[in-house]
């Protein structure tokens, strides 16, 4: 490493990474046309005649909520925001009339899908109404394990558990152990679409991902109707042809930079965090937040490398004192590479802030500044950590893991290219860590410590989640896994109850908090599909961003 001068004698550590999955791929969609004539013409009619079968089925009818479920799943919710909420408000006000109607008949998915609406909306309405289901030793009706539908929506609404939800808590049990004993009997296709929610069931995944899913099982379904399907995929193109352009500007702006040649030890992901965050927000009034967000995450990706990898405990004072200063003359005692990215990321954020001033709205950019601060201290701990041979005690490596998490600091940089609803009270507001954010923060940090945890043995690294719990409670690594699985699932279900209708902030506003578990679940799944993402991760923003839909 003698290029950075002087540097010959240091022993540093380097992750052999593969570059990015795109590559160069998408800086082919500079010149990419939006929708043709005709096209938007047919967009146009075809909402029309979506929204027209929304006002017009019978309000408070399985066939209002059977097609709002339809066009939640198709990913066309956001045309129709006013119809759905209006719907759900009435369902909801009359909704012991509603389940007293239709519960007597003991039809469960009724009863499930009108449950995971309201919840899914914020609404609460109690589990209680899934006692009619359950016998005398609380376990559920052996009569429903032949019903395929209705255990599909029992499974489906119990993710929106929250505590003490015991009925929910079985529900899941009995859900999986059926839907997995019925998979043998179903046809081809309700088989992959049952096998696919029980990997990614709707409230743990990426709505882009299941939307893509979704077309191509309601394709299959006998009663699809052919104006909501034709709609899907059109909108489907129209939005992946708007997401292609802003990746190809964002991918040219990653180029500028020069990381892969600058960096080498750094992860070269742009295509990977565009994708994360279209995981966040994908609609096209958001297209401000995601190109900030995408700029923030690879520059948090290439932060995370330095201290986690590449950067000498030395270094790596000065840097964490660059940043507390957030001052261009901090650069000079900068290690070479590591000035490039300190120069480059308050060249980003003076940016934002003239793009934000245009608004009056700058005063976002101190908030967003601050967090990151906190989250480069919270970096340099681990290093501190590793350097010095140490390992936290749980509950330490758990208060710095919120930070290390990111979710403290990206949620509060979506906020940044966010309309009037981001105001300096919810901002001031996200900064005291409120227990939505806290929950995110740990699903994130834990599904991200359990899949890389054999890896970071490997390399030496600092203690992790599971080797904090393993030397606190004396545990096996499979007795650790098990615990921080439940650990998971309790903070989901503080992010369930914080998601019901809440009067601190704007709901928009918690979505990227609920949305950033939800692509945390869906990149951890079963590897880490960030760092090793031309496994199998490739094949799904293919299937996102590059591949349209014939329609």
């Amino acid at each position: 490493m003698d290029g950075f001068g002087g540097e010959s004698e240091i022993t540093r550590r380097s992750d052999n990474h593969h570059p990015t999955v795109g590559g160069d791929h998408f800086l082919a969609y500079a010149n990419l046309s939006g929708a043709n004539e005709w096209e938007e013409k047919e967009h146009k009619d075809l909402k029309e005649e979506v929204r027209k079968m929304l006002v017009i089925s019978p309000s408070k009818s399985l066939q209002k909520l059977g097609l709002i479920n339809t066009i939640q799943l198709l990913g066309l919710a956001y045309h129709f925001e006013h119809e759905i909420e209006e719907s759900l408000s009435e369902i909801y006000n009359g909704y012991e009339e509603w389940i007293g109607e239709f519960g007597e008949s003991h039809d469960l998915h009724v009863v499930a899908l009108s449950f995971r609406l309201l919840r899914q909306q914020g609404y609460y309405v109690s589990s209680d109404v899934f006692r009619k289901f359950i016998d005398d030793q609380e376990n559920y009706n052996k009569a429903l394990v032949n019903d395929m539908q209705g255990l599909l929506s029992l499974y489906e609404a119990a993710q929106f558990r929250v505590h003490d939800e015991e009925i929910l808590d079985e529900a899941i049990n009995f859900t999986t152990t059926h839907l997995k004993l019925l998979l043998p009997k179903l046809s081809n296709s309700l088989s992959m679409q049952v096998s696919y929610a029980l990997k990614y069931p709707i409230n743990k995944t990426i709505a882009r991902v299941a939307t893509r899913k979704y077309i191509s099982f309601y394709q299959e379904d006998k009663s699809c109707d052919q104006v909501i399907l034709t709609f899907a995929k059109l909108d489907f193109n129209t939005l992946q042809k708007m997401h292609k352009r802003e990746l190809c500007d964002i991918t040219r702006w990653w180029k500028e930079l020069d990381v892969a040649n600058e960096l080498p030890f750094a992860r070269d992901r742009v295509v990977e965090m565009y994708f994360w965050s279209l995981g966040v927000y994908f609609e096209p009034q958001y297209n401000v937040v995601r190109n900030i967000l995408t700029k923030v995450l690879c520059f948090i990706s290439i932060t995370d490398d330095i201290y986690d990898i590449y950067g000498t405990l030395p270094e790596l004072t000065l840097l964490t004192n660059a940043i507390e200063r957030w001052n261009i003359d901090a650069a000079e005692k900068l290690a070479p590479y590591m000035k490039l990215v300190y120069t480059a990321l308050l060249d980003f954020y003076n940016e934002v802030e003239k793009e934000l001033a245009k608004e009056n709205k700058s005063f976002r950019v101190n908030f967003a500044i601050s967090e990151m601060k906190k989250l480069v201290r919270a970096y340099f701990q681990e290093a501190k950590w590793y350097h010095g041979n140490t390992g936290p005690r749980m509950e330490e490596y758990m208060m710095n893991g919120i930070q290390t998490s990111t979710v403290p600091y990206v949620s509060t940089a979506c906020w940044l290219g966010m309309g009037d609803e981001a105001t300096k009270e919810a901002f001031e507001w996200i900064t005291t860590e409120p227990p939505i954010l806290v929950a995110s923060s740990i699903i994130s940090r834990l599904l991200n410590d359990i899949v890389s945890h054999e890896r970071e043995i490997e390399r030496g690294d600092v203690a992790s989640g599971i080797d904090c719990y393993m030397n606190d409670y004396d545990a096996t690594k499979e007795e650790a896994y098990m615990e921080i699985r439940k650990i998971i699932e309790n903070n989901w279900k503080d992010l369930n109850q914080r998601c019901l209708k809440s009067t601190t902030v704007s709901r928009v506003l918690l979505m990227p908090l609920l949305n950033l578990a939800r692509v945390s679940e869906f990149f951890y799944k079963d590897e880490d599909a960030y760092t090793f993402s031309k496994n199998n991760l490739k094949d799904v923003i293919s299937m996102v961003l590059v591949d349209p839909i014939k329609v």
